[in-house]
């Protein structure tokens, strides 16, 4: 069980690995990728990751596999799909995490904010959840507005350093509902709504809570960077799978070395390298040493 008393964050999120050239199989397929707005070949997984301490640590990895055909009613072409879908996979792993070790806060995007996943968190689990929102949903503003079913758009709501209290549909217990406009590295305008089921947190807290998920980015990075994660020259699915687990395995001991170390994963992957090429060297420098007469 986790025993710090900081605010421990366990953050979900999937993350593709492309893998064009390995035959396609129900784990290697074809998956859409909202980071290049098509679809790539690879391997799609699902991360539950907690935060206490410093440490990142993966608790729960689920591969997504389209384990079975079905017909396009478009196309009329056959296209793998999944017998389950990730929002399911992802009550699955959440139902796991409870006794195992202590969390504050559930953090997911948008992809995972559904109603569904609402209640598991809030009213089965008994724990509190921050999510981002699409800009499409509606909320009403009082419950006297939900009663009466009087629901606006979140776009319209104003920015601002602020929390909204506000009440979905499908949901019997009001959320905390914060905008926040941001500049994007290329000077475009970004917007991030955020819904909170903690009604004590303030905007400021919202806001930094929810900015521990970039954790699970960063674990995705390493892992795809640092463990040789798509590098498997493995056929099957079974083998594929071992070799994908023990990258996890190898970011696990990295991010142990990292609390002895002080240095981050591709400093220690550098000097690691550095270390290698030099024993290299030397050894060259002794074999074109010529013996001595």
């Amino acid at each position: 069980m986790t025993q710090s008393k900081d605010t421990v964050v366990l953050s979900f999120d999937d993350s593709i690995q492309e893998k064009r050239y390995t035959d396609e199989s129900e784990l290697n397929c074809w998956h859409y990728d909202h980071v290049f707005g098509r679809s790539v070949k690879g391997v799609n997984f699902l991360t539950a990751l907690v935060e206490v301490g410093g440490m990142r640590l993966p608790c729960c990895v689920e591969f997504i596999k389209k384990d079975f055909w079905v017909t396009d009613a478009k196309t009329g072409k056959q296209k793998r799909k999944s017998s389950v879908t990730k929002n399911e996979l992802f009550r699955q792993m959440l139902r796991e995490c409870p006794g195992k070790f202590r969390f504050d806060y559930i953090l997911a995007d948008s992809w995972f904010s559904s109603v569904e996943n609402m209640i598991c968190c809030k009213e089965e689990l008994k724990t509190d959840f921050i999510m981002a929102l699409k800009s499409n949903r509606k909320v009403a503003l009082s419950l006297e507005d939900k009663n009466n079913k009087k629901y606006i758009s979140i776009e319209t709501l104003q920015s601002g350093q602020q929390t909204v209290e506000v009440w979905f549909e499908e949901l019997d217990f009001p959320l905390l509902l914060t905008k926040q406009v941001f500049k994007n590295e290329n000077d475009t305008v970004g917007e991030l709504y955020l819904a909170c089921s903690d009604l004590n947190l303030s905007y400021d807290k919202i806001i930094t809570i929810y900015k521990k998920r970039w954790g699970v980015e960063e674990f995705h990075k390493s892992i795809k960077s640092n463990t040789g994660f798509a590098k498997s020259p493995t056929k099957t699915v079974r083998t594929q799978m071992n070799h994908y687990m023990l990258s996890i395995i190898v970011y696990t001991k990295l991010e142990w070395l990292k609390q002895r170390t002080d240095k981050n994963h591709f400093a220690m992957k550098t000097q690691i390298y550095l270390a290698v090429q030099q024993a290299a060297y030397n050894e060259l420098q002794k074999l074109s040493t010529s013996r001595a007469a």
